[in-house]
């Protein structure tokens, strides 16, 4: 069984390329639209650096390879889970979810994975270009001089990986929502108010009552800031302060999953067919 679920991704993503080849409008102004929002996201924080030389700790070069880091993470997420997510609602309502139960494959695999926004790869390669941008330039600048080895790489590849699961842990649980609520379209604004957060590093809110507040609670009872902050850091050979900090942000996610996952087939549970 589980040897095809590669092949039913692969059909999953033909059958998304065929639906945005037949709405081309509408994914070139999908694209052209996040392009737009990347430049001006870029021309932002470049005309903030002209008069500063750091965030807190972050110079320009470093300060642009975080915020690589967190569009590349969310780049993902929307790419993925962010249209099937927010679709499950539409299951549910119109009552597709029986048929969705009815197929011989897990139903949070299908429910994932079934649409995929390709304008949004177009968002990868732009974060992917950023930070190798920053990377060089924190090279050439003698802040690099060890450069990146394979073994960088590969933390730095796992800790993307991480920071996705954890934002789709949270995602998915937020659409299991759906079962009990019909719509949920607030819950997804709440989403998007929590994860602006995750948009600047953790240090920045050290300093005032309220800030340390925020920091803790998005660092360690919904960590949204150390699953962009940690591998930003670990890809810029900046210190990591706890050093232990990574293992919270991946036993965080990991937590996150078996959660979600639970609350998912918790929600599958109690789930009233169209037909009942």
């Amino acid at each position: 069984m589980h040897a095809h679920y590669p092949r039913v991704f692969w059909t999953f993503f033909r059958n998304s390329l065929v639906r945005e080849m037949t709405f081309r409008g509408n994914f070139v102004i999908t694209v052209l639209t996040r392009a737009f929002w990347f430049v001006a996201q870029l021309t932002l924080f470049e005309i903030i650096y002209r008069n500063v030389v750091s965030i807190s700790d972050w110079s320009r070069e470093e300060y642009f390879a975080f915020m690589a880091t967190g569009m590349l993470i969310n780049a993902i997420v929307e790419t993925f889970f962010m249209p099937n997510c927010a679709n499950f609602s539409e299951l549910i309502r119109k009552g597709d979810l029986d048929f969705v139960l009815l197929k011989p494959i897990d139903t949070q695999f299908l429910v994932s994975f079934q649409k995929i926004e390709l304008a949004m790869l177009n968002q990868i390669l732009l974060a992917g270009a950023l930070l190798g941008y920053a990377l060089l330039s924190l090279h050439a600048k003698g802040r690099l001089a060890g450069g990146i080895g394979p073994l960088d790489v590969a933390l730095y590849l796992l800790l993307i990986a991480v920071g996705v699961a954890f934002f789709y842990s949270l995602m998915i649980a937020l659409a299991s929502t759906s079962v009990w609520l019909g719509r949920n379209q607030g819950l997804y604004d709440f989403w998007f108010y929590i994860t602006v957060f995750a948009r600047y590093p953790a240090c920045i809110y050290s300093g005032t009552p309220v800030g340390e507040l925020l920091r803790f609670a998005f660092s360690y009872v919904v960590p949204i800031l150390l699953v962009v902050t940690v591998p930003a850091r670990v890809v810029t050979a900046k210190a990591l302060e706890p050093s232990w900090i990574t293992a919270v942000a991946i036993a965080a996610t990991v937590a996150g999953l078996f959660v979600s996952r639970g609350i998912f087939q918790w929600s599958l549970r109690h789930y009233r067919s169209a037909s009942s």
